[in-house]
């Protein structure tokens, strides 16, 4: 998995590398979900794609930063602010209310 895809200049692309720019892409991303909610019902949302994105994106850094890099500081920073996603999540999933996302809701409005 260390074995180099490509380079770019400086920068060395290997499988590894791949998972942590894919992290972080979801873990972006998640800001523009927020953004995009907020936007629409024209006050502060944070909708569960947020938080699934966060998730996910945490752990695939995660992942890179245990095996593809071997960095404690970069476990570290993204191990304990994933237990907040995580937890959310589960407490989201708990209250059993679903979460409707249709043409015309209240995210159109």
């Amino acid at each position: 998995m260390h074995e180099v895809l490509t380079s770019f200049h400086l920068v060395t692309i290997t499988p590894w590398k791949l998972i942590g720019y894919l992290g972080t892409f979801l873990f972006t991303a998640r800001w523009f979900v927020q953004f995009y909610a907020t936007r629409k019902q024209k006050k502060v949302v944070v909708p569960m794609m947020f938080w699934y994105l966060s998730v996910s994106g945490s752990l695939l850094t995660l992942i890179y930063f245990i095996w593809g890099k071997n960095d404690s500081v970069g476990i570290i920073q993204t191990a304990f602010p994933m237990f907040v996603s995580v937890y959310n999540v589960f407490a989201h999933l708990r209250s059993r209310k679903p979460e409707t996302v249709a043409p015309g809701g209240p995210e159109e409005s």
